[in-house]
């Protein structure tokens, strides 16, 4: 009984190591994509950092891609996902990608 439970919670902790480090690499790759100049436009610092601050990420991720819960992990996490949710909107509205496709009704969303 005991050992079901400790192989499906090992499992689930692989499947979101796994999701984590998806995330990581996706948001290195997307920060390798886009122009320097693009950065500082959109005044999100420089491409370096912001290339090196995703690697590190996506390194982390994979050195602890079976223990997703712990603090340089979720670190790691935090890092990938602020990219994601703020630096890669503010590189796409620079650059012009993807304004026409998140069109509501009324304007963008």
């Amino acid at each position: 009984m005991f050992n079901a439970i400790g192989t499906a919670q090992s499992l689930i902790t692989l499947v979101l190591g796994v999701i984590a480090l998806g995330m990581e690499v996706f948001a290195l790759v997307d920060a390798l994509r886009h122009r320097p100049d693009a950065y500082v436009a959109a005044c999100k610092r420089t491409k370096n950092l912001w290339v090196a601050v995703t690697a590190v990420a996506a390194v982390l991720g994979f050195v602890f891609v079976f223990n997703v819960l712990g603090f340089l992990s979720i670190l790691a996490i935090v890092a990938a996902g602020f990219y994601l949710a703020d630096v890669r909107p503010a590189l796409r509205r620079v650059t012009g990608r993807g304004t026409g496709s998140h069109q509501g009704p009324y304007g963008p969303w």
